[in-house]
This record gives C-alpha cells, structure tokens and sequence, in this order.
C-alpha cells in the first residue's frame, strides 16, 4: 500500500485544485507512480449528454498527465455549494464506509496519492438526521497529514493561522504550507515570516501565478507523503 497526504486550502477559490495538479505532476515528473483523489466534489459540469463531469479531477489528470484509472472521486454533485447541501438537494448523501474503501483502493494502486478536500478544512460533507459529519472528521478516519494552501497576500497570517490552530486542535498532524499567487516583496516575505512563528509549521513552496511546475524537489514533496 502506498502513502497519502491531504491538501486542504484556507478557503474556497485560493487555487487548492491548480496546486494540486501541480503537486501531483511534480511526482509524476520525478517517475514516481502517482494519482489523485477526492470524496466529495460539487459544482460538477455538465456534459452534452447530461453527465456530471469531475472538473477538479479532470483538471489535476490534464496538469499531471494522469490516466482515467489513476484518479478517482466517490461523490459528484452538480450544485456549486457545499457538499453538504448538494448532498441533501439531489437525496444522495455520503457513504463513508463507500468513500474509506475508495480511498484505500486508490491508495493500493499508487506508491503517492494525493487527496484534495473540499473548500477549507471546516466544510461539511454530510449534515441530516443520520450524520453531522466535518472534512476534518473524514481526515481523521483516514489517518491523513494536512498540507495547506494559502493565497500569498493580504490577510493570510489569520486565514492560516486559524487553518493551522483547528488541525492541531483536531489532532490532525500538518506538514506545512503552500503560498499560492507568489509575487514577492516586504509584505508576502512577512507573511511567510508571521505564518511560520505563529503556527510552527513551514511554508514548503511559494507558487506564482500561473507557475507551470512546483517551485519544490520532487524528493522533498515524495517525503510529505505518510
């Protein structure tokens, strides 16, 4: 069986699936057998044919060159909006007897999978009369370390901060952080500063936008993996 690491971002539309895609593309580059996976993801486009299409999956497979058996997603929603509510407005909630077996069948094909969650960290994924279930308590049944996406400007020492005080709090181990949309200069050069005493966790790359690989060794990312 091979190792897992979990890429949560700080928040919705800070660039967690383009990092990811290049995460993964960057183990595939260094010839490491690698793939990707997701349980849960909402906002699905819709193909000419009526069929909901995976865009996140199908982005990172495009990115990293992935073939189709090489990714995976357990539960596709239409509607742009939390996977919790996607759930209840098509009445298909999440199995996650269904979403830990998927997991671990992916985790068996690849040395490296890569699993992205949905939205930040605090995103519910099943909320009605059976189960309240949170992504951190998906990662936590899954054994996961945490690997955080954060954008590189304004008013990302308290999006991470907290990111980072909740996993600790939930006792979800975290690997460090990636700063997405680099441009450099005094405050982004702070940030990285502030966000690594405040939390005791490094920031692994700093990603500009539109970077095509990872500003990272393929042997330093591969050692993130547990």
């Amino acid at each position: 069986m091979g190792k897992a690491l979990f890429i949560t971002g700080t928040g919705t539309d800070i660039g967690k699936t383009y990092v990811t895609g290049l995460i993964v593309k960057k183990l595939r580059d260094a010839g490491l057998s690698a793939g990707y996976y997701k349980a849960a993801l909402s906002g699905a486009e819709v193909g000419a044919d009526g069929t909901l299409l995976p865009g996140d999956a199908l982005h990172v497979a495009g990115v990293a060159n992935l073939a189709a058996e090489d990714t995976h997603v357990s539960y596709i929603y239409r509607d742009a909006v939390s996977p919790h509510l996607a759930a209840q407005i098509e009445n298909r909630p999440m199995d996650f007897d269904v979403v830990e077996h998927d997991y671990r069948m992916a985790k068996e094909r690849m040395d490296y999978l890569t699993v992205e969650g949905s939205g930040g960290i605090i995103c519910p994924l099943r909320w009605d009369e059976e189960q309240h279930v949170i992504l951190d308590d998906l990662v936590l049944r899954l054994g996961l370390s945490a690997l955080v996406v954060a954008d590189a400007g304004l008013g990302t020492i308290n999006a991470a901060v907290l990111t980072a005080e909740h996993l600790k709090a939930r006792g979800i181990p975290l690997v460090g952080f990636i700063f997405n949309n680099w441009v450099g200069g005094t405050m982004e050069e702070d940030n990285v500063r502030m966000v690594e005493a405040l939390t005791g966790a490094p920031v692994r790359a700093r990603v500009p936008h539109g970077a095509e690989n990872l500003p990272m060794a393929a042997e330093a990312l591969a050692a993130l993996y547990r």
